[in-house]
């Protein structure tokens, strides 16, 4: 069950990455189509898009604070054997069983091992 675990871990490590890798992108990608959006408009629509923007840039920031860093930390305590590790993956297994198809599997993956791993606790 160690092994499933450190799996896991490393799963979790792999698709925080990803997300913040994303999230990077994303932000780059908006500024690019924003900054080109707002030297075609008309000044009264600049406004609106420099306030739009403005609101936008911290979105990937917030987005990688709330997604990404618990996923990193449940990874890093999975790796560590930390007790509290197994039950915040779990947590955000759950909550990946929404992110169809990849985040579905490691949902339900994070789901068994969980599982198994209470199972195997009652036995011994």
């Amino acid at each position: 069950m160690e092994n499933h675990k450190r799996i896991l871990g490393i799963i979790y490590i792999i698709s925080a990455a990803l997300q913040v890798l994303l999230l990077v992108f994303l932000g780059l990608f908006l500024s690019a189509i924003f900054g080109f959006v707002k030297s075609e408009a008309d000044p009264e629509t600049q406004r609106i898009l420099d306030l739009v923007s403005s609101l936008l840039q911290y979105l990937p920031a917030i987005l990688i604070t709330f997604m990404s860093l618990p996923s990193l930390i449940a990874g890093i305590g999975l790796l560590n054997r930390q007790s509290w590790a197994m039950v915040l993956a779990l947590i955000l297994g759950c909550f990946k069983l929404f992110s169809f198809p990849i985040g579905t599997a490691i949902g339900v993956y994070t789901i068994w091992v969980y599982a198994e791993d209470q199972r195997l606790t009652k036995q011994a």
